[in-house]
């Protein structure tokens, strides 16, 4: 759930930084292993080479007590004092030299290796102790020297404090940078993503740009580019398929419409036939705005550019929309209001018929959906900006699942509205006159409380009020 609110950037960021947290532990402890092994690997040449010394101090002196002298200077000088000789079954051939030395938990003396390494801890810290075997005077003697491990526990700590320090401030930088890398890399999906939400049944002509860099991005624009096209030409099909069947039955539903208006006036004919002579009128004169609203979409969607528009009293254009719905109100006992503000002369730029017919389309949709006694308010104001034009009914309502469909065309709404007559194309044309207008259409509304459409005009002079 988390993948569908956090962008791809930051996602790529995430997954950069915990790669780049994974690599360094792995580093840091390959690095720690190895600076111990190095440690280790010092710590043993130092003991080896401390044996060596003490080797050839043993062959220096034939005197024991003139060899246990320079025993103990160089126990002083080079270890500390941690070191002894020993014989095979642990006895110590010369005397401890200092006291350190002879409290040293010194390992067994192993006697079948010729040499070994122990680590052995002490009451203070832990020890290497490396036991060499020789002979002095044809006996087996055993050399042991120990060097403390603290100094080498030390620089490991002091590592791995550091690493553990460093790595944070680390992943900060490689985050920052692997997101500006992402950023930077999808910047052109950004360009993609934003043509793509301009494009829309109206502009299908338009392309996604292309950057020529012969990457994955390129071949996604290409590939959307060239379903845009074969989109493009498979809607221009449908609406061409729409305009030239509306413009062809025309004919035939007039001429059938023609014939039974003439056969309805045959004295001749019975009761029953004439009813159905009724019915066919009734129908094709349906079918008939049907024709001429497919026909008014498919020549919207055909034209390109604005229409010319020419300046008009928006005033007019209310009062005349009203005056062809009151005789309807009043035949449904309708109370029809309409209020025009202080100002009698509204300036916009339009086609009053076009304007009209937006009108007449939204005091059509009121009238069929308000039951008596209901209310319906018509109310124009403006101010030096723009003209609002506000239709509210008492009506049934639509509800919210609906409320984002009904400008779709041949769109009809729940059961409780759809026993109107319609094709659900009315409300698709005022949408398209609104934006041929540059205006907004707007729609609020609430189940069995009424519908509000409001259009919104730019004006582009108000005078004072008329006298």
């Amino acid at each position: 759930m988390l993948k569908g609110r956090v962008s791809i950037s930051l996602r790529l960021t995430i997954w950069f930084g915990a790669i780049f947290l994974a690599g360094w532990v792995l580093f840091g402890i390959a690095m720690w292993v190895n600076l111990k092994h190095t440690l280790a690997d010092e710590r043993y040449l130092t003991l080896s080479r401390r044996v060596d010394r003490l080797r050839t101090l043993l062959d220096k002196n034939e005197d024991a007590d003139a060899r246990f002298e320079d025993f103990k200077e160089f126990a002083h000088a080079t270890g500390g004092g941690l070191a002894e000789i020993f014989r095979a079954d642990g006895s110590r051939v010369l005397p401890s030299p200092s006291h350190a030395a002879q409290t040293f938990p010194w390992p067994a003396i192993q006697s079948g290796a010729d040499e070994k390494l122990y680590h052995v801890n002490a009451p203070d810290q832990p020890y290497w102790v490396l036991v060499r075997r020789s002979s002095l005077n044809s006996e087996t003697i055993y050399l042991a020297a120990a060097a403390p491990e603290g100094g080498n526990l030390l620089v490991l700590n002091r590592f791995w404090e550091g690493l553990l320090a460093s790595a944070p401030i680390l992943l900060i930088i490689s985050s920052a940078g692997g997101y500006l890398l992402s950023r930077k890399a999808l910047r052109p999906v950004d360009r993609i993503a934003a043509a793509a939400r301009s494009i829309s049944i109206s502009n299908l002509s338009e392309r996604l740009p292309v950057s020529r860099t012969g990457d994955e991005l390129e071949r996604l624009a290409e590939t959307c580019n060239a379903m845009l096209a074969r989109l493009n030409v498979a809607v221009n099909q449908i609406k061409q398929f729409t305009a030239d069947a509306s413009h062809e039955l025309r004919g035939p539903i007039s001429f059938v419409r023609t014939v039974a208006e003439v056969a309805m006036r045959n004295t001749k004919a019975d009761a029953e036939s004439r009813q159905a002579f009724e019915d066919i009128v009734a129908e094709t004169a349906k079918a008939t705005v049907l024709l001429e609203d497919m026909l008014t979409l498919a020549r919207a969607d055909a034209e390109r550019g604005d229409k010319a528009l020419e300046s008009l009293n928006l005033t007019a254009v209310v009062e005349e929309a009203c005056d062809m719905a009151r005789p309807i109100a009043e035949e449904r006992h309708l109370d029809l209001s309409v209020s025009l503000g202080a100002s009698r002369f509204v300036n916009v730029q339009g086609d009053f018929t076009f304007l009209r017919r937006l009108l007449w389309i939204l005091l059509d949709n009121a009238l069929k959906y308000t039951q008596a006694p209901g209310r319906i308010d018509v109310a124009l104001s403006a101010n030096s900006h723009q003209a609002t034009v506000e239709v509210r009914d008492s009506g049934v309502g639509i509800s919210a699942a609906d409320l984002p469909h009904i400008f779709d065309r041949f769109y009809r709404a729940d059961p409780s509205r759809s026993n109107v007559d319609g094709a659900g194309l009315g409300l698709a044309i005022a949408k398209w006159i609104a934006a041929l207008h540059h205006a907004d259409l707007t729609v609020v509304s609430e189940l069995q409380k009424g519908t509000i459409f409001q259009l919104v005009l730019p004006v582009y002079a108000i005078p004072g009020p008329i006298a």
